[in-house]
C-alpha cells in the first residue's frame, strides 16, 4: 500500500464504487424499479444522479418521470430493494481491507461520507469486518446539499474532530471530489469500472488518484 499523503491526520471514504464493490446493486435497483413501472431506464440516468443525495435522487426521479409516488415512498422502495444486498452480498473492493488496516496502523483516523443511509452503511461495513476501523460515519441524509457541495465533508471532519485541511478524502465521482476540494480537503480519485469515468481528466484534475487499493 502506498503511504498516506502527509501531513494528513484523517482519511474519509465514499462507499459505493470506492470502498465497496456495490455499483451492481444500484444498476439492479434501477432496472427493477423502472421495469416494475413499465418504463425504459434512460441511458443518462446513472450519470445524472451521481452526486445527488438519496433524497435528491428520489425528488429528481419523481419530477423527471412524473411518478405518482412521493419521494419518501420512492426511497422506501429503493431501501427495500437494496438493503438485503448490502447485508448479504456486497463486498469490499480488492485490497480495500488491507488499505484500511494500514491507515489504521499509522494512527490515521478513518471516516465515511456516503449517500447510503447510515444503517445500510454500518451493516455493509460490519458484514465485511471493517466497521471497527472507522471513528465516524456520515450520510448525505444529515446535510442539506449533495456531495458536490462541501457540507457532508465538513460534517465528517467535525465528527472526526480534525481540521478539514488535514483530511484526505476518496471518491469515484468527479463532482463529489469537487465537493471535497471546496471543503479544503485533499481529493483522491478512485477508479471504478461500474460506470463511465473520464479517468484521464480525473487524474489530471485532482490531487491524487488510485487505480486500485492493491
Amino acid at each position: 500500500m502506498r503511504a498516506l499523503f502527509p501531513p494528513h491526520r484523517a482519511a474519509i471514504f465514499d462507499l459505493d464504487g470506492t470502498l465497496l464493490d456495490s455499483m451492481w446493486v444500484w444498476h439492479a435497483v434501477d432496472r427493477d424499479f423502472f421495469a416494475a413501472r413499465n418504463m425504459l431506464l434512460p441511458d443518462d440516468y446513472a450519470h445524472a444522479i451521481q452526486a445527488l443525495t438519496f433524497r435528491e435522487t428520489a425528488e429528481y426521479t419523481v419530477k423527471r418521470f412524473h411518478l405518482p409516488q412521493s419521494p419518501e415512498e420512492v426511497m422506501s422502495v429503493w431501501n427495500e430493494l437494496s438493503f438485503c444486498q448490502y447485508r448479504d452480498h456486497v463486498k469490499l473492493k480488492p485490497g480495500a481491507r488491507e488499505y484500511l488496516e494500514a491507515l489504521h496502523a499509522q494512527g490515521i483516523l478513518l471516516g465515511v461520507a456516503t449517500n447510503l443511509a447510515l444503517h445500510t452503511a454500518q451493516t455493509a461495513l460490519e458484514q465485511n469486518g471493517v466497521l471497527h476501523y472507522f471513528k465516524a460515519l456520515t450520510s448525505a441524509d444529515e446535510v442539506a446539499r449533495g456531495k458536490n457541495f462541501p457540507d457532508i465533508y465538513l460534517l465528517a471532519a467535525q465528527k472526526l474532530e480534525v481540521n478539514p485541511r488535514l483530511c484526505v478524502a476518496y471518491d469515484d465521482v468527479a463532482r463529489s471530489l469537487l465537493g471535497m476540494r471546496a471543503a479544503g480537503m485533499t481529493a483522491c480519485a478512485v477508479r471504478e469500472t461500474g460506470f463511465y469515468q473520464d479517468w484521464d481528466e480525473m487524474t489530471r484534475t485532482f490531487d491524487y488518484s488510485l487505480e486500485c487499493f492493491q
